[in-house]
């Protein structure tokens, strides 16, 4: 049953309970409310059934089939967003489906007790296959473990879940799973050595450990905080903590909530290894590897500079996940040393990123941002996808009213320009803030009612510039030394009546994307600016169920006819821009010299939906734009060429498509080279992929090879079990550049099929491979050769 509602303040002592600020009308509580609206059409039983089935009841109503493998993941998110908005708004439906999820998973939870004894007492998990996978693990057998997807990611869901019900929420049954959940894990875990955790570490594991240094937190007890240590992964904490940038290539958001667990394990214990890996980490993330809206990533992995133009030629952009994530780093780094920084960062990623991801008349959530040229998003549907980024945009939409105001000894911070209310029971004191930003570059605080003496800490924005800030005190200009990026403090004693008018003035600025300078965002003031190019071959606009449904799949438009700036003098860029009269933060370009034009109109980017769009823009001397024009046509010919080929592709050494396409591997391993990532499979061994025809035949496999290995590369590539050739790369072509081999695949091999089984088998002695790219793309027209 639920309890007391300040929670909250257990775990996040600068923080508000929710049920104290409220969303006024503008687009945050427009998202909000829509969010609920989606929420409501899941199907609770649906979302459970994973957890009885492993619990060994009998589900209530069938499992959601996609993203099958990572059943039960979505369950967790549910069960916090349902906790944030009981807390946030009071929603009876929201508080309904929350004491009746806490009361099924109590069931589950006793009855793994019962049922597993060996391995189950306190265990709350939807892992498909739960007994054999960590019966084995808790025994130091990690095949089973290594056979699941991701399963201490996926209990991390519910762990989170389970905290958050307490903490927002008030329910005190929650606290209690939560709490006989962690002992779960240490028992679970408690006779493999320290090499051992590691080892199983090198798997995605969300952020574990900081649900043990929560745990810490709520008890006071050491074995969390032990845990908690046991359950970080040198592999990211030790550079890290040394300042030391190693993310080129790794799965971004496999890393983002280790750094979350950092920060607290340091914020609790004061231990300067795990403070300074979280504060380096988002540093190096904000500074470095952030795009203008605030995402970062490319195909879920960190670019290493060189490969930072995969994000214009790619359309699998920033991961919703990331920001959830960052936005959390942020919030607990903000805690501890509450500087405009991390607001800053926050407010840029919260406007352009996440309000963005929300389709605002559906209420369906986004995996991927395409930064591509004339890309476009795609969105989920309600009891379709079970992409990760449902369940954190589930999360997203329900707390904007989060980190609006925090407050530290007797200041009040004022963090982020959004209409709200906020009643500060511990002064008595009650806040509106009536404003209409970004759409208007000003905000109003007016005192309602109580009297307390308190420090307004009014934040300076980076963004407006120095000595524009202009702030009056019921009429009164207050002066101040303060410049932008900083907070100005006003120390008074505050009565009903009292008004505070903040003036915020925004100009136009640009960006490039990082290490590509020829490209370019444009923003006023935080708000990102992009431009709708048309709604030609939205496919997939709203995601199926597929299992690659959250992918772009309609036609990439070539970059070389993309429109693009001529200018010799970039500054001079957002200068030309032309405010539309009577539609605020809407620009035109009459002076932009522009290749391939358009009709420019830009707009924030977090009102473009259902359309393909430009975020970013190329921008050329007018010196350099005939040659690079030339060179980039014949790049994008080739390039759309073989992707017009191509029926499938995997992407060996990346996680989500080896899942995708059910891989199977002996002996196999993966690594990086050149900022590809490869697979081989050595002396005898082998790996394979099951890769979708499209029921054509006059199919080829390319494979992609680097073309100066060493030792002996002598394998079998097999399709379905049927040898279509035997292949020896030893010393073939020793140039140190990549390789596309091109097998044309009997038609005999693909009659009759959806799907094939491509398989590269190492001879004894002797490796597979590395395998870089491959797949399935229709001959080239001409004559066969079979």
């Amino acid at each position: 049953m639920a309890g007391h509602t300040q929670a909250q303040d257990k775990l996040y002592h600068n923080e508000f309970p929710l049920k104290d600020v409220k969303l006024l009308d503008g687009p945050f509580k427009h998202a909000r409310d829509l969010n609920i609206q989606t929420l409501l059409k899941y199907n609770v039983d649906r979302l459970l059934a994973p957890y009885r089935k492993e619990a060994g009841l009998k589900p209530k109503a069938p499992s959601y089939t996609n993203w099958a493998g990572l059943d039960g993941h979505i369950g967790g998110h549910y069960l916090s967003a349902m906790a944030i908005n009981t807390a946030a708004t009071g929603n009876a439906a929201c508080k309904q489906r929350l004491e009746y999820m806490i009361s099924e998973l109590k069931k589950c939870q006793d009855a793994n007790t019962v049922n597993h004894p060996g391995w189950g007492k306190g265990y709350v998990g939807g892992v498909p296959n739960s007994k054999e996978t960590w019966s084995t693990l808790k025994n130091g057998d990690f095949k089973a473990y290594h056979k699941a997807w991701v399963p201490w990611y996926n209990v991390h869901k519910m762990y989170a879940g389970l905290r958050d019900a307490w903490l927002y929420a008030g329910n005190k049954e929650a606290k209690s799973m939560f709490l006989k959940f962690c002992d779960w894990g240490i028992n679970i875990t408690s006779g493999l050595t320290d090499a051992q955790m590691q080892s199983m570490l090198d798997t995605e594991h969300g952020g574990m450990n900081e649900m043990f240094a929560d745990a810490y937190q709520m008890t006071g007890d050491k074995k969390y905080l032990i845990a908690a240590k046991r359950f970080s992964h040198h592999m990211l904490l030790d550079p890290m903590s040394k300042d030391s940038d190693n993310l080129d290539n790794k799965h971004a958001n496999t890393q983002i909530p280790k750094a979350i667990g950092f920060q607290r394990i340091g914020e609790l214990s004061h231990d300067k290894k795990y403070v300074e890996a979280g504060r380096f980490f988002w540093q190096t993330i904000t500074q470095n590897r952030t795009l203008a809206f605030g995402g970062n990533s490319r195909r879920e992995f960190f670019p290493s500079a060189s490969s930072c133009t995969d994000y214009v030629n790619d359309v699998e952009g920033p991961e919703t996940c990331n920001s959830y994530n960052m936005l959390k780093l942020t919030e607990d780094l903000f805690r501890v040393h509450p500087k405009e920084k991390y607001v800053d960062y926050y407010e840029r990623t919260v406007f352009n990123h996440i309000l963005s991801t929300q389709n605002p008349e559906t209420g369906g959530y986004v995996y991927f941002t395409p930064v591509r040229p004339r890309s476009y998003r795609v969105y989920s549907a309600p009891n379709e996808a079970m992409w990760c980024c449902v369940g954190s945009g589930m999360e997203n939409h329900s707390k904007y009213n989060e980190f609006i105001y925090t407050h530290q000894g007797d200041s009040l911070y004022l963090n982020l320009f959004v209409a709200s209310e906020l009643n500060w029971e511990k002064t008595g004191v009650k806040i509106r803030q009536e404003t209409k930003f970004p759409y208007e570059p000003q905000t109003k605080l007016i005192v309602e009612k109580g009297s307390s003496h308190f420090s307004l800490m009014v934040r300076y924005p980076s963004w407006v510039k120095d000595g524009a800030l202009k702030i009056t005190v019921n009429g009164k200009n207050f002066p101040y030394k303060a410049h932008p990026a900083s907070y100005i403090a006003v120390d008074r004693l505050w009565k009903a009546g009292d008004t505070v008018t903040i003036q915020l003035p925004m100009h136009n600025t640009y960006e490039q994307l990082p290490n590509v300078p020829n490209y370019i965002a444009l923003l006023h003031g935080p708000i990102v600016l992009g431009a709708k190019t048309g709604t030609q071959d939205l496919k997939g606009l709203i995601a199926d169920d597929s299992r690659w449904g959250h992918i772009p799949s309609g036609k990439k438009f070539p970059l070389n006819t993309a429109p693009i700036i001529i200018s010799d003098n970039k500054s001079e860029i957002p200068k030309d821009l032309v405010p539309v009269k009577n539609k605020p933060l809407f620009f035109t370009a009459p002076k932009w010299e522009l290749i391939n034009p358009i009709k420019v109109v830009l707009e924030p980017f977090f009102l473009i939906h259902d359309a393909r769009y430009m975020m970013y823009w190329m921008t050329l001397t007018h010196k350099q734009y005939h040659s690079y024009l030339d060179s980039l046509s014949t790049l994008e010919k080739k390039r759309m060429a073989l992707d017009k080929r191509t029926v499938d592709f995997v992407a060996p050494g990346e996680q989500q498509p080896e899942v995708d396409h059910a891989m199977q591997n002996s002996n196999s391993y993966t690594g990086n080279n050149m900022d590809e990532f490869w697979r081989s499979a050595r002396d005898g061994g082998y790996f394979s992929y099951q890769m979708a025809t499209d029921s054509a035949t006059n199919l080829s496999l390319i494979v992609r090879y680097w073309g100066e290995e060493q030792g002996n590369r002598k394998f079998d590539i097999y399709i379905d079990n049927q040898k279509l050739v035997s292949e020896d790369n030893t010393g073939k072509w020793n140039q140190k550049k990549f390789q596309e081999v091109e097998y044309p695949i009997p038609n005999s091999m693909l009659e009759g099929k959806t799907h094939v089984r491509v398989k590269f088998q190492s001879f004894p002695h002797s490796t597979a491979g590395g395998v870089y790219y491959i797949r399935l793309a229709r001959k080239k027209a001409g004559p066969e050769k079979q």
